[in-house]
């Protein structure tokens, strides 16, 4: 593309043919700054974006997402962050309003998603400079002000009691329900209700997810 060249395009499809090159080329940094994890509806347009991109640990390559609170909704889209960092990628979540999606890809590229419409997504691409080095500076400025993903998922779960806080370790190390009630001092049936109550609580839509919760918490499991 040609310096200062400023061109939309619409659907997934059509920002990977005309645009796709450009996650390939990307060198030194890739930040994204989006309100979920939604905003490429095809998985398919997903996946080749993600295989176009350079390792997130390749040395001197940094990837940094910005995220509002909303894309941690879904126990899904937490899975998917925590694999996210752990391949080396900084994800932060901040409590500002952030836009559908905005990439910038080394300083020198800028990609802005627009709403969805019955047409599909518009996309805007631009190389001008004082447009990505602005969008650059309040992504910092954002960034700065926002709070890592692991400690945001650790202050995100509500205040537990002593009692709380060792049911939940039992979820998250697999003890029976049995041994648990026994740790506790109450009967089974006690215990299982007690565990229905917490995941109201918690919000989590299973003992599985109950048990990630466990690991959010940096809950050290009981010995058994």
């Amino acid at each position: 593309m040609r310096n200062e060249q400023v061109f939309s395009v619409r659907g997934d499809v059509e920002l990977i043919a005309r645009a796709g090159h450009l996650f390939e080329s990307a060198c030194t940094e890739f930040l994204c700054a989006a309100r979920d994890l939604r905003t490429w509806s095809q998985p398919e347009a997903r996946a080749a974006i993600q295989n176009r991109m350079r390792a997130t640990d390749s040395p001197g390559f940094t990837s940094r997402k910005l995220l509002s609170p909303v894309a941690l909704a879904e126990e899904e889209s937490r899975a998917h962050l925590r694999l996210v960092q752990s391949k080396g990628a900084l994800v932060r979540i901040s409590s500002s309003p952030l836009p559908h999606e905005t990439i910038l890809i080394d300083r020198r590229v800028m990609i802005l998603a627009g709403r969805e419409t019955p047409a599909g997504r518009e996309y805007t691409v631009t190389t001008s400079q004082i447009l990505v080095d602005g969008v650059h500076s309040l992504f910092r400025a954002i960034w700065d002000a926002s709070v890592d993903l692991g400690t945001y998922l650790r202050s995100d779960i509500p205040h537990l009691d002593a009692d709380g806080r060792v049911i939940l370790q039992a979820l998250g190390s697999g003890l029976t329900d049995a041994s648990a009630a026994k740790r506790l001092g109450v009967s089974l049936r006690t215990y299982r209700r007690r565990v229905a109550e917490l995941m109201v609580k918690i919000e989590a839509d299973s003992r599985f997810q109950a048990g990630l919760r466990a690991g959010e918490l940096g809950l050290p499991l009981p010995p058994q």
